[in-house]
């Protein structure tokens, strides 16, 4: 039996030739290093993201979220959820907490929960986690740190957090303005942490990159700006939307505003495996849009 178990929400982006399936690759590979077993939910559905926000209205969004817990606490009990991708922990959590706040929307809930037979399986009980936050807490920086083989010497990294892990929950502990968690992470595994990067709390921009990309090509400009002004040889971060995002629009970024950007953006769960011996493809490295190159150098040794 593993040292840590968790019951798993992997959410879409993750799914084999989704957006973040490379991050998944590397979570599986980095968990193997930890004794770390992802129990996946059974049958889970999207946590409705952006898209609940702007049409789908509250409650088919809890509901949606609440369907992911009530299959949980009936298939993993006990087990704390876990997810990788901000936006899949936010509106869980965020579900969770209206739930507990509002009777009403408790009722509302159920009653939707009733038409799939889970009503009886919503407790709400469960804790609903990112998963940097189980490998901080329970796992703790210097075990992190023992598995590590192939320190990332020389690689300096600048950790960009985004807002969906920034706000308004947060990791315990942490700093809204100046989060180190990134930070700590990178010097785990031996890498060189950008101390004065500034915009690791800056918005992405999120889905404007498709209805009004000129304000999140700003924004992005100004993320991967800072980081190689300060001499950073690749962004890392905990979020699906912030890595898609950061990555693969430099190039029209470059387009419009005369820059020369090349900035790999990665995540942290790909620097982990790396430190932790495992080979490029093991590490989600071959599914960059811009390589990163030291990483695959050392994965190479």
């Amino acid at each position: 039996m593993a040292k840590y178990t968790y019951s798993f929400y992997p959410g879409c982006s993750s799914e084999k030739k989704a957006s973040a399936s490379n991050m998944m690759t590397s979570v599986e590979t980095m968990c193997s290093k930890l004794d770390i077993q992802l129990n996946e939910i059974p049958d889970w559905n999207c946590c409705s993201a952006s898209i609940g926000y702007c049409g789908g209205g509250e409650l088919p969004r809890l509901a949606m979220n609440a369907r992911n817990i009530a299959l949980s606490e009936q298939h993993n009990p006990e087990q704390d959820i876990v997810a990788t991708c901000a936006a899949c922990w936010l509106g869980t959590r965020e579900c969770q907490e209206r739930i507990r706040q509002s009777e009403t929307i408790l009722t509302d809930t159920l009653e939707v929960l009733k038409e799939a037979g889970l009503e009886r399986h919503f407790k709400n009980e469960v804790k609903v986690r990112h998963m940097v936050e189980s490998l901080i807490e329970d796992i703790g920086y210097e075990e992190m740190a023992a598995p590590v083989v192939k320190p990332l010497e020389g690689v300096k990294v600048a950790g960009y957090v985004g807002c969906q892990t920034n706000r308004p929950f947060g990791i315990d502990g942490e700093s809204f303005e100046n989060p180190k968690y990134l930070d700590k992470i990178v010097e785990t595994v031996g890498g060189e942490p950008i101390e004065d990067y500034d915009k690791k709390v800056t918005c992405c921009g999120g889905a404007l990159a498709f209805s009004e990309p000129e304000k999140s090509f700003a924004q992005i400009k100004d993320i991967v700006e800072s980081a190689h002004d300060r001499g950073a040889d690749l962004i890392v971060t905990p979020c699906p939307v912030c890595q898609m995002n950061v990555e693969i629009y430099q190039q029209q970024i470059n387009h419009q505003y005369g820059t020369s950007f090349n900035m790999p953006v990665t995540y942290y769960s790909q620097l982990m495996s790396v430190a932790y011996g495992s080979s490029a493809k093991e590490a989600g490295l071959n599914g960059q849009i811009i390589r990163a190159k030291k990483l695959e150098d050392i994965a190479g040794k």
